[in-house]
């Protein structure tokens, strides 16, 4: 009868021990009992696209590949998943030059390979959240071609623009942490204008 007694209150012991749940998978809500949002009690897991998972052999990571990786996801007890960026770009900075935000780079796939994604994801209460840097763009999206098209342009406002302190100079002393100067002369513009290959929006 001790024995059982003892065995009783390990088990008790354990059960109290055991966190309920390897994340926060288990909780309905978006907040729990004790006023927390449901990223603050939650497991993230950032896939890298380029190199996390390659469904096709070709030696580039890419959305399906993600998406093959969802059952091993779940199993670690991953509530959301953070996406770096793998909009279509240039890839003068690995994707941080984003030259469309409306497309999936086809490098990584397509919006359809996205939309299986973020369906295989809901099915197993994964969150899907995106890198989204929107503070600068590639110097070839089209807002940005916009806004340097013209002084007049709807879009010139959307960057940030410095005329140069003469011809050929640039608007300040600023070293770019990538060498050399932060930016290069727009020559069709009525005075130099300093952009860089990342440009600034205004956000």
């Amino acid at each position: 009868m001790r024995n059982k007694i003892l065995l009783l209150m390990l088990l008790f012991l354990v059960l109290l021990m055991t966190p309920v749940g390897a994340g926060a998978q288990g909780k309905a809500g978006t907040v729990d009992t004790e006023g927390h949002q449901w990223w603050q009690h939650a497991v993230f897991y950032e896939p890298y696209p380029r190199s996390f998972a390659d469904s096709n052999n070709d030696g580039v990571g890419d959305l399906k590949g993600i998406t093959s990786r969802l059952d091993y996801l779940q199993d670690l007890g991953v509530d959301a998943i953070w996406i770096t960026l793998c909009f279509p770009s240039p890839q003068v900075d690995f994707g941080y030059d984003v030259s469309d935000y409306e497309n999936s780079d086809p490098m990584y796939g397509t919006l359809a390979d996205f939309d299986n994604l973020v369906s295989g994801a809901k099915k197993r209460k994964i969150r899907v959240i995106l890198d989204f840097v929107v503070n600068h763009s590639s110097d070839q999206h089209k807002w940005f071609m916009d806004s340097k098209s013209s002084r007049s342009s709807e879009k010139r406002d959307w960057y940030i623009w410095r005329d140069g302190k003469g011809p050929g100079k640039p608007p300040n002393n600023w070293v770019s942490t990538f060498g050399g100067r932060p930016g290069r002369s727009i020559p069709t513009q009525t005075s130099i204008t300093t952009i860089v290959s990342m440009p600034n929006s205004q956000t």
